[in-house]
């Protein structure tokens, strides 16, 4: 009864870097995300099995409500004049079609306004039933780890077949904090692929000594502000220094988990009685041997 959430820009980004981009569609189109995803989503299915399944996808990548709060939030993402997202140029025109044959496919896919990816894919983890396996390359995404309900995280950064599956224990191992903890490190430390600065002097060593002392931000500025003596006077300064910043962290770190999802049917899809669409698109664009393994991987 496993549910398998898709980061799909995650995945597309790095199907992009990783196939070569010698693999062109007839008309001379670059089609290796398109490809590239295709078959990662095929492996993926193989190896996890799941009968529910949904390609999240982003409705904004830099939602007003965190830019509001945080004007820097992702800024260093943005082209310079632009308020769009810099992306190659030969991956731009692919995920229209990719999008295109993920719906021809029967793949349930969700994007919401004004929310991204990661906060769509916090909303099914928070409402569905486990076991829930989301796949990303994403770390920001290890908050949601939960053992009880079992949902880990398919982290992808080292590729498909060395990938982790993420669980608290590989949390804690990996930053040697509480594995339920990764959110709180992370608003000490910051991350820079957000343009999240963290609280100025505290470096992951120090985050990692709040976050093995304290549940939550509110608890780290009490007891830096009354001398706790988990707290290395330098340390608890600046905490308290940053305490402006530490405000809004919890909303530009945490994943939003009640977005208004649409009612829609996450089964795994069946059969449909025609794959002529799938056919004709596998033809225009050259996709090959990889519509052909998703639609094995999907027991059609």
């Amino acid at each position: 009864m496993t549910l398998m959430l898709l980061d799909s820009a995650s995945l597309w980004y790095r199907a992009y870097y990783g196939m070569p981009d010698t693999l062109l569609s007839p008309s001379g189109m670059p089609v290796n995300a398109i490809r590239g995803y295709l078959d990662m989503t095929a492996r993926l299915l193989t190896m996890y099995s799941p009968n529910r399944i949904v390609a999240c996808i982003e409705g904004d990548w830099r939602p007003s409500w965190r830019v509001e709060l945080f004007p820097e939030y992702k800024a260093n993402r943005l082209e310079v004049d632009s308020e769009e997202e810099e992306e190659p140029e030969t991956l731009t025109p692919q995920i229209p079609v990719l999008l295109d044959l993920i719906d021809a496919f029967g793949i349930p896919m969700v994007g919401v306004d004004d929310y991204e990816a990661d906060d769509v894919m916090a909303t099914f983890a928070t409402h569905e039933k486990g076991p829930i396996r989301v796949v990303t390359s994403d770390r920001d995404l290890f908050q949601l780890v939960d053992d009880k309900k079992d949902i880990k995280i398919v982290y992808l950064a080292r590729g498909i077949s060395q990938h982790d599956l993420v669980d608290t224990r590989w949390v804690a191992d990996k930053y040697a904090i509480p594995g339920d903890r990764y959110a709180l490190f992370a608003m000490f430390r910051g991350d820079p692929s957000d343009g999240l600065p963290g609280v100025k002097g505290i470096g992951e060593k120090g985050a990692a000594l709040i976050a093995n002392n304290f549940a939550t931000v509110a608890e780290a500025l009490k007891g830096a502000k009354n001398g706790d003596p988990s707290l290395p006077p330098a340390l608890a300064k600046r905490i308290i220094a940053g305490e402006e910043y530490l405000k809004i962290a919890p909303t530009l770190v945490h994943c939003a988990r009640d977005v208004a999802l649409p009612k829609m049917d996450i089964s795994l899809p069946t059969k449909p009685a025609d794959l002529s669409q799938i056919y004709q698109m596998k033809e225009e664009y050259g996709l090959g041997a990889s519509v052909d393994r998703l639609i094995s991987a999907l027991g059609w």
